[in-house]
Formats: C-alpha cells, structure tokens, sequence
C-alpha cells in the first residue's frame, strides 16, 4: 500500500478570498426567517399579487376567494397570517374586511435581502 505525497505548506493556496465581512447576524437570521416562510406560501404569494394588482391596491376578502380557488376560512387564515407579519393591512366596513398593501413592507424585505443590513455590520 502506498502512502499518498503530501504537497509542501508552501504549494497549498487559499480556495477563495478570506471572509471580510460578518454573517447575517441571529436576530436577522429569526427576523428574516418569519418574514419568509410566511410570504413562502404559494397562496399567500398570490393573495399579495391580487390585492396589489387592483386599482387602489386593496381588496375585500369576499373577492379574494373565487379567483384563488379556496374556501372563505382558507383565504382567511391566509390573510389573517399576512397581517399579522406586517405584509397586509386589515380595515372593517360594515360586515366586510377590506385588505391592503402596508406601505414599504415588501421594499422592507427586499432591502433587508440586498444590503449591508442582512449582515448587521457596522462598517
């Protein structure tokens, strides 16, 4: 059996260039995770496409069922998990509840996944 030839310390290069920057740090990794699984649902994706794509970027949630093909308690829940993580807001007129875009939640995120915020560095 051979031994397998060691290269010389000298001979052996880095891969890559060296880590300069920190990692997303816990609390963004926690904060970001929410953020994702709760727009990660195909359904929940399109609930957003819908009421942003209407004139005034609200609908009621009577007009959200039909088009997404799901029961009114499905869609609820749906819309019930939007809000509550800060995507939609929820207002109530008469027996309806009207939803809508919160101003600058999904540029939020989207700044959060390209900017130095994502790592939590000072630089």
């Amino acid at each position: 059996m051979t031994t397998p030839q060691l290269l010389p310390l000298a001979d052996v290069t880095a891969c890559c260039e060296p880590l300069t920057h920190e990692s997303i740090t816990a609390e963004n990794a926690l904060r970001l995770s929410k953020v994702l699984k709760v727009i990660a649902d195909p359904a929940r994706l399109r609930l957003i496409s819908m009421i942003a794509a209407q004139e005034k970027a609200e609908a009621c949630a009577c007009d959200l069922t039909e088009p997404l093909g799901l029961g009114q308690p499905t869609v609820s829940h749906h819309l019930k998990i939007l809000v509550e993580a800060g995507i939609l807001a929820r207002e109530k007129r008469g027996s309806w509840a009207y939803f809508s875009l919160v101003p600058g939640a999904l540029d939020s995120l989207a700044a959060l996944l390209t900017s130095n915020e994502l790592a939590g560095a000072t630089r």
